[in-house]
């Protein structure tokens, strides 16, 4: 039972606004049916990613951006539970340290790029230095970029450029075999409340709470404005993004899940054929084993 999973796509050719996504999936899905739908396509996931290291001609990059507690690491959790740990790697990008400053802001990730028959899954990402950096462009000062040695000269120029950098870089990798999607977990405000509450009643899940976490929910439509913003000026046909509906866990599971099965299926890839005098040496190799005694 597969969901249109199109709707959440943010089309480049039409405008994009936030408030045309919803934040909850209402369809006629429940959560039990959900979670067998999700097993069967961890099934399909396991079968693409072994023709995906086959074949040797794609990586895969999966991007996931989303306000605190929207479900980033369960997400990746259940993706990553369908597939072969060998064939994938998982970067998860922190306040960059004193080596990245001194590089401009994709060397980083640049490095951390899946190898062609890989899954790459970054947990926030470039993204980053146009989404936290918008709100706070103090942050920009630690850069160093020359002519930009005060806040008060990063304008709309600034980010201009600076999507246009990122496309620039996300068409680089898709013109050489990156699959790149883009996932925007979307969370209300009042799930992002419900669940910061969880984690302060449940000491298990204290640690995953701090202080700071409310500083940002402060600045919820600076956010929602830069996440709006990026979105609109950053989602292309070779490198698109996908909207998610991040109030019930399960289904944003799903619809993750399957959007990234649909893509590895639409590649149409095949296990690679041996050449001629390879499949004779097979043969050969074959009679041998069976003589054995």
């Amino acid at each position: 039972m597969k969901t249109n999973t199109k709707k959440y796509l943010a089309n480049p050719d039409v405008k994009f606004q936030l408030k045309n996504f919803s934040t909850t999936y209402d369809g006629h899905l429940d959560k039990d049916t959900g979670k067998i739908e999700l097993e069967k396509v961890k099934e399909d996931l396991d079968v693409y990613q072994e023709v995906l290291y086959a074949a040797g001609t794609h990586s895969i990059l999966v991007i996931f951006q989303a306000m605190d507690a929207a479900g980033k690491d369960s997400v990746i959790e259940h993706v990553m539970s369908g597939l072969n740990p060998q064939g994938c790697q998982v970067y998860s990008f922190k306040t960059p340290n004193s080596e990245e400053y001194k590089h401009d802001f994709l060397w980083r990730h640049y490095k951390a790029l899946p190898e062609k028959g890989r899954i790459g899954i970054h947990n926030r990402s470039h993204y980053e230095n146009v989404l936290v950096c918008k709100v706070h462009p103090e942050y920009i000062m630690s850069e160093n970029i020359p002519g930009y040695t005060d806040v008060k000269k990063i304008d709309k120029k600034f980010w201009s450029n600076r999507y246009e950098n990122i496309k620039n870089f996300e068409k680089q990798l898709t013109d050489n075999g990156t699959v790149v999607l883009k996932f925007f977990l979307h969370v209300s405000k009042e799930e992002q409340k419900q669940r910061f509450l969880d984690r302060i009643d449940d000491p298990a899940k204290n640690w995953k709470f701090a202080v700071g976490d409310l500083k940002e929910r402060a600045l919820w439509t600076n956010y929602m404005q830069a996440y709006e913003e990026a979105i609109a000026a950053t989602s292309t046909a070779n490198a698109p993004w996908y909207v998610i509906p991040a109030d019930k866990k399960w289904y944003t599971r799903l619809a993750v899940s399957q959007i990234i099965a649909e893509t590895l299926a639409g590649l149409k890839l095949k296990f690679p054929v041996l050449p001629k005098e390879e499949a004779v040496q097979l043969a050969t190799c074959k009679e041998q084993l069976l003589k054995e005694k």
